[in-house]
């Protein structure tokens, strides 16, 4: 039986899913089995639509859009607080009205609040490599920040991001590497989890039914279950971060920190309770389509 396509994502949260498919110690059986490409999240999902991948971890918005998919259980990157990946970013700058008018006085040059900053933020730009992202965007602003705003898709190029639009929403590797001191910034997992109480799910395992045919889905799973496991393992995930801290030019601390408390791996009950609530929102607000109901392995 040919090798089932696999579409990864070559960000530094799907490293610890990533272990046993990318280090030799896991035997020569995953080679055999699997094939291997790395692309971005919403190029994942297009590869599970087009038939060119049989599995892949998609944005969690693709579920919605790309039919005949099934979930493999308990493994997700997820979040139960903030999440540091996943940022609406904004210029600090003044607002020399936002104090008094030019007729009471001297103009004041004090920065603006963020409360102000998002009031002030009109258009956004979305990164094109995110589904899920831009739909949660769009859900928090509808929903809590002040109804709907103007977007446009666009590369994650944070200064040509900025250089048209109010605000920009940058996801995975790019988002970590902003300089938050020298920006507004919102995390959008953060600010989910303040309004709703619910944990965020930001991609998971799917793979194609018709790429079942004929095949253990059970065991598949566990391959990819084992996967995780051994890559969220201490001691790999110290290699991990000392492998991707001067990859990112972060410090190894940062990306521990990263890896072992803003990122949850399991597709557990608090996070298919906070999936099944985005799903309804996003339908609501209009970001999402209706989805069908989860089916797993």
């Amino acid at each position: 039986m040919s090798r089932l396509k696999i579409s990864a994502i070559s960000y530094l949260n799907t490293a610890p899913l990533m272990w046993d498919f990318e280090h030799a110690e896991a035997g020569a059986e995953l080679v055999a089995n699997y094939d291997i490409s790395y692309t971005i999240p919403s190029a994942c999902a297009e590869a599970l639509r087009a038939g060119t991948a049989d599995i892949g971890i998609i944005p969690a918005a693709a579920y919605a859009t790309v039919p005949d998919l099934v979930i493999i259980p308990d493994v997700a990157i997820a979040a139960r607080r903030a999440v540091r990946s996943i940022l609406l970013v904004g210029k600090r700058s003044v607002d020399p009205l936002s104090k008094q008018t030019l007729s009471e006085g001297p103009v004041s040059k004090e920065p603006w609040s963020k409360e102000q900053w998002l009031k002030q933020v009109r258009t956004v730009a979305l990164d094109t490599s995110s589904l899920t992202s831009v739909a949660l965007a769009k859900i928090l602003f509808a929903k809590w920040l002040g109804g709907e705003r103007d977007y446009a898709a666009m590369a994650p190029d944070l200064d040509a991001m900025l250089g048209v639009c109010d605000a920009a929403l940058l996801i995975g590797d790019p988002a970590l590497q902003v300089d938050r001191t020298r920006y507004f910034t919102l995390d959008l997992a953060e600010e989910w989890v303040a309004r709703t109480g619910k944990s965020f799910v930001f991609a998971f395992w799917a793979i194609r039914k018709q790429a079942l045919a004929g095949r253990n889905g059970r065991a598949i799973a566990e391959v990819f279950k084992k996967s995780r496991d051994h890559g969220l393992s201490p001691k790999r995930l110290e290699a991990i971060a000392q492998e991707w801290a001067p990859r990112l030019g972060l410090t190894v601390e940062v990306i521990r920190v990263y890896l072992t408390h803003n990122i949850h791996y399991y597709l557990d009950p608090p996070c298919l309770e906070g999936l099944g609530l985005y799903y309804r929102l996003g339908a609501e607000v209009g970001a999402l389509p209706p989805t069908p109901e989860f089916q797993f392995v």
